[in-house]
């Protein structure tokens, strides 16, 4: 009979990265059937309780203690795991040549005292201590990057209302991806610097254009996460707001590019009206947006690949791969099994673009809700907070992408199988091998087709990734647009 097994540690606080490695780790243990290290919200106990790992002494940890909890066959096993988990936590976490240049401090007062020179503070604790730390950086006189999510948005709205009379940036909320001055934060790649500058809502959005547009020849001079929320009513798009006043002033940037699912229309109209009073020229990519007014200095881009084409200014149809023409033998259905929640919403409007109709669990501006939808095409983003709680980010963990792969490959009413493979700092780092690993012996199955987002500079070269899908029989397209289009391509241009 399973057993459930808890350690809990007063006033011990990880980064969230840090405890989804060792929870990944233990869990892959002999004999350990589940496995979780959060720290002990009420939220996060409701996230233990519901996998069904939570036992009475971590019920009683407090909001600032570390939850060690798992489930497994036995006592044994239980306790050489718990054992483990003990050893990963107290491992040593500054290792390697820069060891010594690199400090730790326990509170923001104290980094700022030894490194007096640093102006940016990146946040990545739990959303319940988010916005605390957040201020004290502001009284710092610090920018913010919080790479942390579950923040309410009326903290938000009252942080960056703060930031704003300080004249000091809030990048996110739920901010994955900046590129300040060449240098990566969160989930980024390797890019050159550059005259194009991007502002966006979300991670993957800045990573698709930032990697497509270097691939191109360009380079970024810098990328400005806003945080989901920005352009919300609730919001007014501030740091959206506060980014075009920066890049606007920034003599490397000569043409900025601004990524967002639709804002709220009143906000739409602040940042329309905001882009006619620079000098500079602009691309608005507002996925799924409806009609609006564009000023003589803005070019409106349907998709991310689109947005990469203008800020470069030229085409990039050359650099794509092109298969020969393609039509499954299998059923007429596309599953897409997105990690990154912007590239799904593009596949969508693809999708649109060709009279299509297609489901998803987080849909674009007329595109069908995927509650009740049987049948169809369906694409999912697999990074949504309903499939990541507790768990790992399938950009992190593509194991995450497993099941949902293997059963669309065993589908036969699906004939094409998208996926995005996405590359860069704290992605996986070999996310092609593990796709290629689950389709091993799949022959006959539907066709799959991948975008790669990233670049040969990345900790994981794209190139090798291509290499890795190809001989597993993926085929590769050059960007998400591109593999959509490959989709329905393949499975011809009537809804099933």
């Amino acid at each position: 009979m399973s057993v459930i097994v808890n350690e809990v540690r007063r006033a011990t606080y990880f980064d969230s990265m840090v405890l989804m490695r060792i929870s990944r780790q233990i869990a892959g243990l002999p004999g350990v059937e589940e496995a979780g290290l959060f720290i002990g919200t009420p939220a996060n106990k409701d996230i233990l309780r519901e996998a069904g790992i939570l036992g009475p002494d971590g019920d009683k940890a407090e909001s600032g203690d570390l939850i060690l909890a798992l489930r497994a066959t036995d006592n044994v096993a239980g306790e050489a795991a718990l054992v483990e988990a003990r050893r990963l936590l107290d491992q040593p976490r500054i290792s390697g040549p820069s060891s010594s240049r690199v400090g730790s401090s326990r509170t923001i007062r104290a980094a700022v005292h030894a490194m007096p020179n640093a102006n940016l503070a990146l946040i990545s604790v739990p959303g319940h201590f988010a916005a605390a730390e957040a201020r004290k950086a502001l009284r710092c006189g610090l920018h913010v990057m919080i790479f942390s999510d579950n923040v309410p948005v009326e903290e938000e709205a009252a942080l960056k209302r703060d930031a704003r009379d300080l004249g000091l940036l809030v990048m996110g909320p739920d901010c994955g991806t900046s590129i300040v001055a060449g240098l990566p934060l969160g989930f980024a790649n390797v890019v050159r610097r550059g005259e194009i500058g991007i502002i966006g809502a979300s991670g993957t959005g800045i990573q698709e254009v930032s990697c497509l547009i270097a691939r191109g020849g360009g380079g970024i001079s810098h990328a400005i996460g806003t945080g989901g929320r920005d352009l919300e009513a609730q919001i007014g798009g501030i740091t959206t707001l506060m980014a075009i006043d920066a890049l606007d002033a920034d003599e490397e940037t000569e043409h900025i590019v601004l990524i967002s699912k639709p804002p709220a229309a009143s906000i739409v109209k602040l940042v329309v009206d905001r882009v006619a009073k620079s000098s500079k020229s602009f691309t608005i990519c507002f996925l799924g947006a409806q009609d609006f007014a564009l000023p003589a200095n803005a070019r409106s881009a349907p998709t991310l690949k689109a947005a990469a084409e203008i800020g470069l200014g030229r085409s990039l149809s050359e650099d794509q791969l092109k298969p020969p023409p393609m039509r499954s033998d299998r059923g007429k259905l596309v599953r897409g099994l997105f990690a990154g929640g912007t590239l799904c919403a593009e596949a969508q409007i693809v999708f649109r673009q060709a009279h299509l109709s297609v489901a998803s669990n987080e849909p674009v501006p007329g595109a069908a809700p995927l509650h009740g939808r049987k049948g169809g095409h369906v694409m999912m983003d697999l990074g949504h907070d309903e499939f990541t709680r507790g768990r790992p980010h399938p950009i992190i963990e593509p194991a995450m992408r497993e099941s949902a792969l293997t059963e669309a490959v065993r589908d036969p009413q699906i004939g094409v199988i998208l996926l995005d493979i996405i590359l860069g700092y704290g992605a996986h780092l070999d996310p092609a091998g593990h796709v290629a690993g689950v389709l091993a012996g799949s022959d006959g199955g539907p066709l799959v087709i991948a975008s790669v987002v990233g670049t040969d500079g990345d900790p994981q070269p794209r190139a090798d990734q291509v290499r890795t899908l190809s001989a597993a029989g993926v085929i590769v397209a050059a960007s998400g647009a591109d593999a959509a289009e490959m989709a329905i391509r393949a499975i011809g241009t009537c809804d099933p």
